[in-house]
C-alpha cells in the first residue's frame, strides 16, 4: 500500500512539473515576435504602459528591475515610441504609492508631468491589462517591463481582447534573477487558473481618456 501511495505522489509531482512547463511554453511562445529590446525596432504605439514594482528592496537597497523600467520607459519616450506613459501599480496603503513614485522619477528623467497617467488599481498584472482596455480605454499598447513580465502580460492582455507588444527593460542575472524567474513560473500557472474562473480586477471605477 505504501509502495503505492509513492508511486502515486511520484506520478502527480511528474504530471505537475510537465504543467508548469507547459504553461511556460504557451506564454513564451505566444508572446514570439512582440517584444523588442531595441527602441528603434519597436513600432510605436500612443500609450506605453509600465508595470510597478517597488523602488526599494526589503533590505532598503535600490530594486533594479524598478531602476530598468524607469530606463526603458524613458528610452521609449525620447525615441518617440509613445506619447503617453500610463504607470500601473499597487498603492495598497498610505506609506505604499508605485505609480507616485514611478511618477516623481519619470519626471526627473525628463517626461512631462501631463503626460503621465497613473492607475493606483494595478495590483496584479491582470489587474493592469484589463484596467488599461476597461478603465483607459486603450485597444493598443506597448507594456514596458522586463521580458518573462512582458510576456506574460501580453497573453494576458490578448485574451482579454487588447493589443500588446512588449519593450524589455534590461534584466538581472545571478542569485536575485534566478530567485524571480522561479516565481515567474508559478505566476504563469496562475495565468491559466485565473482563466479558467474568469478572475476579475479587484476595482474597476470611471473611465479615464488618456489625451
Amino acid at each position: 500500500m505504501r509502495k503505492r501511495l509513492y508511486k502515486i505522489g511520484g506520478l502527480l509531482i511528474i504530471v505537475l512539473f510537465l504543467f508548469i512547463l507547459l504553461c511556460d511554453y504557451i506564454i513564451s511562445s505566444s508572446a514570439e515576435g512582440k517584444t523588442f529590446s531595441d527602441s528603434n525596432e519597436i513600432t510605436k504605439n500612443r500609450v506605453g504602459l509600465v508595470l510597478g514594482t517597488s523602488k526599494k528592496l526589503i533590505g532598503g537597497l535600490p530594486n533594479p528591475y524598478y531602476t530598468y523600467r524607469i530606463k526603458a520607459t524613458v528610452e521609449l519616450y525620447n525615441a518617440q515610441k509613445i506619447d503617453f506613459v500610463l504607470v500601473s501599480g499597487d498603492n495598497g496603503t498610505r506609506y505604499y504609492n508605485e505609480p507616485n513614485t514611478f511618477k516623481k522619477d519619470l519626471i526627473a528623467n525628463g517626461i512631462p508631468p501631463e503626460k503621465i497617467f497613473l492607475d493606483f488599481a494595478g495590483f496584479r498584472t491582470l489587474d493592469s491589462m484589463v484596467r488599461a482596455k476597461e478603465v483607459f480605454g486603450l485597444d493598443n499598447v506597448t507594456v514596458i517591463s522586463q521580458e518573462f513580465h512582458n510576456q506574460r502580460a501580453i497573453y494576458l492582455a490578448e485574451k482579454k481582447g487588447l493589443k500588446a507588444i512588449g519593450y524589455n527593460a534590461t534584466g538581472i542575472s545571478g542569485k536575485e534573477g534566478l530567485k524571480v524567474q522561479l516565481r515567474e513560473y508559478l505566476a504563469r500557472v496562475k495565468v491559466f487558473l485565473d482563466l479558467l474562473f474568469n478572475t476579475q480586477p479587484k476595482f474597476f471605477g470611471e473611465r479615464v481618456e488618456i489625451k
